[in-house]
């Protein structure tokens, strides 16, 4: 079930509305000597020519831009938010499209490096000529990108991060699907320190933006208990280079390591620590690409306790699920359900049902300002609100383990 509750009515569309949002030039009508002639004249101009659409938007499609490590360390994480966007747009396209338009995506693959995300977010802007960009994989990659979108009025639409940047809500063109970081470092921390009563909590963070933004919300959730990181370490993006780090945070004796990195590196820090004998519950945020980091693992006997922005992928009883794995055997009857994938199949279910509400003219501006008034989309039980202080939809964050046969399990 879906359904867009609003808070109040959206300002514009009304019925007879200028869709193009031109304005009469008024020195015109001021030195015209006969108005009615010349307003009688542009009426018939208009007529026959074609109503001005929408970059991205033709009678027939709405297309989407999205920039993303297909290759490489980080390669997991955007070929699965592509799977699952994928599966929402052709369910979509498979009923009709939205309005009789069909969703498309163009992706290119960055290698989550910003320097490639910029060349491909200007490609997709200038070149493309996308609607919006959606779905980019990471923190120094949006950094970098998203202020690109912002000076072109482009929407920047559920990029796979939890950096607190991008929470900013005088930023005109994001919208956020998922959790902040700073909420699953809490989520994190309220279990390790609470429930499990650990006290000596060590970092191991990813030297960027994206490891220094989980460092931080850690930080402060260990300070709100009285607490602080007993050691930190870093390796560098798109390396397993994590031996140095691992000696150093192993002499504090560590009840807990927090990672705060992609799925290559945390696996061979958490098989490494195995190895030398670190006694320690390992843990990590959303981004690692838990189903991904399973793999990389293998068999372990290790604790390893993962945040989660959506519910478990193989749990069927629930209806976003259930309809999730239906979407994604149909579109990509050889790729296994994942929680990125999910993730990405979640983002691509509420661009559907914002094209759905706008209406039939599609434009940025009426996207956009949609997510900035009082809105909730319930898909399929799962609700998400934004308003015009509020970017981020879901606040949402699930807490797993890895059980040792490489299954996720839900904490209680």
């Amino acid at each position: 079930m879906v359904s867009v509750l609003r808070g109040r009515h959206r300002p514009g569309g009304a019925e007879g509305e200028n869709k193009t949002g031109r304005v009469p030039d008024r020195r015109t009508r001021t030195r015209c000597p006969n108005r009615l002639f010349v307003l009688a004249a542009l009426m018939l101009m208009d007529a026959a020519q074609p109503a001005r659409s929408e970059t991205g938007v033709t009678a027939d499609r709405v297309l989407f831009g999205q920039s993303a490590a297909f290759e490489g360390p980080a390669a997991s994480l955007g070929i699965g938010v592509r799977d699952g966007l994928l599966a929402a747009f052709d369910e979509a396209n498979r009923a009709g499209g939205v309005h009789g338009r069909r969703l498309a995506l163009v992706s290119y693959d960055d290698g989550y490096e910003p320097e490639t995300s910029i060349a491909n977010t200007l490609r997709l802007i200038d070149e493309d000529g996308v609607f919006a960009l959606i779905g980019e994989v990471g923190t120094p990659t949006s950094r970098a990108a998203q202020p690109i979108a912002e000076k072109n009025h482009v929407p920047f639409v559920g990029a796979f991060t939890g950096a607190a940047f991008l929470r900013d809500p005088t930023l005109r063109t994001v919208v956020n699907i998922r959790a902040s970081y700073d909420q699953e470092a809490e989520a994190l921390v309220s279990y390790l320190a609470g429930t499990l009563a650990l006290t000596r909590i060590a970092v191991l963070y990813q030297d960027d933006t994206f490891g220094r933004s989980g460092l931080d919300g850690i930080t402060r959730a260990l300070e709100r208990r009285g607490l602080e990181v007993v050691v930190d370490g870093t390796y560098v993006r798109n390396t397993t280079a994590v031996k140095r780090a691992l000696l150093a945070i192993r002499k504090a004796n560590p009840d807990a390591v927090i990672v705060v990195g992609a799925y290559k590196p945390t696996a061979a820090f958490i098989k490494t620590a195995s190895k030398i004998g670190l006694d320690a519950v390992f843990a990590t945020l959303s981004f690692v690409g838990g189903k991904a980091l399973a793999a990389e693992l293998g068999p372990t006997d290790e604790t390893v306790v993962v945040a989660q922005v959506v519910p478990l992928f193989d749990d069927g009883d629930r209806p976003l699920v259930a309809r999730f794995q239906r979407a994604l055997s149909v579109s990509a009857p050889e790729t296994e359900p994942g929680f990125v994938s999910l993730e990405g199949y979640l983002t691509g279910r509420v661009v559907v049902e914002a094209l759905r509400e706008i209406g039939p003219e599609p434009s940025r501006d009426a996207f956009l300002e949609l997510f900035k008034s009082p809105v909730t989309f319930d898909i399929d039980g799962m609700a998400l609100t934004f308003g015009t202080d509020d970017n981020q939809g879901s606040d949402a964050v699930f807490l797993t383990t890895i059980k040792p046969d490489g299954r996720f399990e839900a904490v209680e």
